[in-house]
C-alpha cells in the first residue's frame, strides 16, 4: 500500500487526540491510514520477533481493562475489535484480515485495553510478546513508523465512537469534574460526560457520589482522586523497584520530553516522572505559532502529544500522576521518592520540572479555581466561553496566544495588564493581532480587584491604577497566565537554588562547568526551572536534547562503580559486547 512508503510523521493528524479534534472527528479518521497492510516482506521480518500460533475461532484475545497486551498479525483467517455499543451489547470498530496487525495507543504504554479482539474463525496467527514489539520498535524502522501512524489515528477512531473508554457523571460547572475531564484529555484517554441536573440523581451515581467515574467494567468511583485513576487505567507505568534507570527525567514538559527522546534513542534506559501529564505549561498553549517547522501554527497539546510518542516508540518508561517528594544520592545512585512512597534508583536526573503561573492576590481566589479561573486556554477551556465576555491576565507570550485564540470564539476578551505596553515581554506578531483585533480590548495599567460568584464566577472587577477607573464586568471566566514560579520545591536542601527558588547550574555552582549541571553529581537541570534559561519552548527542547551529551559523558566517567551494579543497563551492554568479542 501507498501508505508503507509514506513518512509516517505527514501521517499524523494535524489535530492531536484532544477536545478540539471531537467535534467532526467520524469525517476526520482516516481507515486507510489507520488499518494498513503490511507487505509480505514485512510479515517475513516479524516472524523473527513473534512465534506462530493456531487460534480457533470465537477467543477472545485480550478484552477490556487488561494489561500489557500483545500485538498479533494475521497470517491467515481473521479478528474482529469489538466497542461497547451506547444502546448495550457490542458493535464491530475494525476487521483485521492477512497482514494486518492489531493493537492501538496501549500498544505503545501500560494503558488497558479500551477494546476487545477475536478471531472470526480457525486463524493463524503471529503473537509478538510486548518484550519483542519493544525490539522490534527499535530495530525495524520502516514498520515502527507505520505502527505509530496506525495506533494513533486508530485511537483518534476510537475517540469519534464515543462508546469506549469511561464515563464521567457530574454537573456542569464542577470544579472536581473539569480537574478529571482535563487529566483524561491531556492523558489521550477515551472518555465522555454525562452531565447531571444540579437536583437530579442518575442511575447507581445519587447526588452525593458526583462527580463519579464509571470504569470499563461497570464499578463506579466516586470522588477519584488523578492518582487512583491513573494507576487503574493503566495510564501511569509505576517504576520497577529493582530496577536502576540510566537517567530518570522529572518532568514531562518541552525539555523533560525532549531529554527522554534523546536518551532513549541512544540506548539509555529512560524514565519520565510527571505529576500530571506530558506537555507541562506548554501543553496548556492554544496555538503556537513561532515554534521552528509550524508555519501554522501547532497547539502545546500537539507537540505534547507528538513527542510523548517519539519517546514511547524508543521505550521510555512513563510515571504519570506521580509527583517527586525527595532526592537523595546514594553511593552514587540518585533515590528518587515519589508521593505514595513509591522510590526510583537512578545513575543519573535531569530535572525538568518547570514552571507553573502565579496567582493573582485577590481575595477569596481559590473558590473559584475551576470554577471561573484557569490556567490554559485549550479547546476544553474554550467550550466554557462561547459567545461570552472573557478576560486573559498577563503580558508574556501564553497570555498573548491565549486572548488571540479565544477572540475567535468568546464574544469579547479583555486582556489585563499591569505594565503600560506589551512590547519588553511578548512576540510582536502577537501584538499585532491584539492591537488588530475588534474582539480583544487591551487594558494596560489594570489590575483586578475582586471576583464574585456563587458557587462559580460571574463577576470581576478591575481598576486602572493610572486613572483609577474601575469597571465591573459580568464575566465568568478568566484566563490567568502572569508569570511563573519553579517547580523545585521537592529540591530544597538538596541542590542550590537562587532566592527565587530556581535552580543554579554550570560555574560556579555546578559538579561540572558544563552550563546544565547542578551543585549535585549526576544530576543536571534544564528548561524553565533553570536558572538563567531562556523562557521558550525552543530554547526548552534545546536545552533537554543537549544535556543528554552530559549525561553520557558523566555515565562514561563513572562506568565502572555502575557496571559493577547487577541490575546495570551498562553492565548488561558489556557483557554482549564482551560475548561479541570472544566471538569474533
Amino acid at each position: 500500500m501507498e501508505a508503507t512508503n509514506k513518512d509516517a510523521n505527514e501521517m499524523l493528524p494535524t489535530q492531536s487526540i484532544e477536545a478540539s479534534s471531537l467535534e467532526g472527528i467520524t469525517a476526520d479518521f482516516r481507515r486507510d491510514l489507520a488499518f494498513p497492510k503490511l507487505t509480505e516482506e514485512m510479515v517475513q521480518r516479524l516472524k523473527h520477533y513473534g512465534r506462530e500460533e493456531a487460534v480457533p475461532a470465537n477467543v477472545i484475545l485480550y478484552t477490556h481493562g487488561d494489561s500489557q497486551i500483545d500485538m498479533f498479525v494475521i497470517l491467515e483467517g481473521g479478528i474482529d475489535v469489538l466497542l461497547p455499543a451506547l444502546s448495550g451489547g457490542t458493535k464491530i470498530f475494525a476487521r483485521h484480515r492477512k497482514f494486518d496487525f492489531s493493537g492501538e495507543f496501549n500498544l505503545l504504554n501500560s494503558q488497558k485495553a479500551v477494546v476487545e479482539a477475536r478471531t472470526i474463525c480457525d486463524s493463524h496467527l503471529l503473537r509478538i510478546s510486548r518484550k519483542e514489539f519493544q525490539h522490534l520498535m527499535r530495530a525495524e524502522g520502516d514498520i515502527a513508523n507505520l505502527v505509530i501512524q496506525a495506533t494513533i489515528w486508530r485511537r483518534i477512531g476510537i475517540f469519534g465512537e464515543a462508546s469506549s473508554g469511561v464515563v464521567l457523571r457530574g454537573k456542569r460547572g464542577d470544579a472536581e469534574l473539569i480537574r478529571l475531564q482535563r487529566f483524561f484529555v491531556r492523558n489521550s484517554y477515551p472518555h465522555r460526560i454525562v452531565e447531571v441536573a444540579p437536583e437530579a440523581e442518575s442511575g447507581s451515581v445519587s447526588d452525593s457520589m458526583l462527580p463519579a467515574v464509571i470504569l470499563p467494567g461497570g464499578r463506579v468511583v466516586a470522588h477519584p482522586s488523578i492518582t487512583e485513576l491513573a494507576d487503574e487505567l493503566g495510564i501511569t507505568e509505576l517504576p520497577d523497584s529493582e530496577m536502576t534507570y540510566d537517567v530518570a527525567v522529572v518532568g514531562a514538559g518541552p525539555s523533560g520530553l525532549a531529554s527522554a527522546v534523546y536518551a532513549a534513542s541512544e540506548g539509555l534506559c529512560a524514565i519520565v516522572i510527571e505529576g500530571t501529564a506530558p506537555g507541562g505549561q506548554a501543553g496548556t498553549s492554544s496555538k503556537i505559532e513561532n515554534y521552528l517547522g509550524f508555519p501554522t501554527g501547532v497547539s502545546g497539546q500537539q507537540l505534547a502529544s507528538r513527542a510523548q510518542l517519539q519517546a514511547l516508540k524508543f521505550g521510555v518508561h512513563f510515571a504519570i500522576s506521580r509527583d517527586t517528594v525527595t532526592a537523595e544520592q546514594i553511593d552514587g545512585v540518585h533515590k528518587l521518592t515519589l508521593a505514595g512512597g513509591i522510590q526510583v534508583c537512578a545513575r543519573s536526573v535531569v530535572v525538568a520540572s518547570g514552571a507553573q503561573y502565579r496567582k493573582l492576590s485577590v481575595e477569596n481566589y481559590e473558590q473559584f479555581e475551576n470554577r471561573g479561573l484557569y490556567y490554559a486556554a485549550t479547546a476544553m477551556e474554550s467550550l466554557l466561553c462561547r459567545e461570552r465576555e472573557v478576560i486573559v491576565v498577563g503580558g508574556g507570550n501564553s497570555a498573548g496566544q491565549a486572548a488571540v485564540f479565544l477572540s475567535g470564539i468568546a464574544k469579547h476578551v479583555y486582556h489585563i495588564v499591569r505594565g503600560g505596553s506589551l512590547a519588553s515581554t511578548m512576540s510582536q506578531y502577537l501584538i499585532s493581532r491584539i492591537e488588530s483585533s475588534s474582539r480583544i480590548t487591551l487594558c494596560t495599567d489594570s489590575e483586578i480587584e475582586k471576583l464574585e460568584g456563587d458557587p462559580s464566577l460571574e463577576c470581576v472587577t478591575w481598576t486602572n491604577r493610572r486613572t483609577g477607573e474601575t469597571t465591573v464586568k459580568p464575566i465568568g471566566s478568566v484566563f490567568v497566565m502572569i508569570g511563573a514560579q519553579p517547580n523545585s520545591g521537592w529540591l530544597f536542601g538538596t541542590v542550590k537554588l537562587d532566592k527565587k527558588g530556581f535552580i543554579l547550574t554550570g560555574h560556579p555552582h555546578g559538579f561540572e562547568t558544563t552550563p546544565y549541571a547542578t551543585s549535585v553529581p549526576g544530576m543536571f537541570a534544564v528548561g524553565d526551572v533553570r536558572a538563567n534559561s531562556v523562557k521558550r519552548i525552543a530554547s526548552a527542547v534545546g536545552e533537554g536534547s543537549v544535556v543528554i551529551s552530559d549525561v553520557h559523558r558523566y555515565l562514561a566517567d563513572h562506568r565502572n562503580s555502575f557496571s559493577a551494579q547487577p541490575n546495570s543497563a551498562l553492565a548488561a551492554l558489556r557483557a554482549v559486547r564482551g560475548q561479541g568479542e570472544q566471538q569474533a
